[in-house]
């Protein structure tokens, strides 16, 4: 995405001739490595939370707190997958292309789908994580 960002603006400014594809190309591929970002997020818990809530709650209640938090995260992602599947298959129905690059638009609108596909799979995983932890009586503060 950046090198393309770099070669648009070097045959716009230095050639004077601007590519009709490349802004386009890197506003999909920015697209697309946002929604895995978020999965990736997700894997490494560098996800934004209210860590001060941590600090003052007992750490018995730490794990059943990050339990519900991923929990209302997954059930955000599955609705996003839900109703970003409706909208694929809008677009696969319409027929709809990029105007520059002549793509399927359903693979731009594919991107919230497959990210929060992920993104559910690494929740899973961290309430998987959570349990265990509560379960074998680990007091360990959550981020440490």
């Amino acid at each position: 995405m950046s090198v393309l960002i770099v070669v648009q603006v070097f045959f716009r400014y230095v050639l004077n001739n601007s590519l009709s594809w490349s802004e386009e190309m890197a506003r999909y591929l920015f697209i697309w490595m946002i929604y895995i970002g978020i999965s990736y997020g997700v894997k490494m818990d560098k996800h934004i939370c209210v860590d001060a809530v941590y600090a003052i709650m007992p750490k018995k209640a730490q794990h059943p707190y990050a339990i519900v938090a991923y929990g209302l995260f997954l059930v955000f992602a599955i609705a996003i997958v839900y109703y970003g599947d409706l909208v694929v298959g809008m677009q696969i129905t319409s027929g709809q292309v990029s105007p520059a690059m002549g793509i399927p638009m359903q693979y731009v609108y594919a991107a919230p789908v497959v990210g929060m596909i992920l993104t559910t799979i690494r929740l899973i995983q961290s309430i998987g994580g959570e349990v265990k932890a509560m379960k074998s009586g680990d007091l360990e503060e959550k981020g440490e």
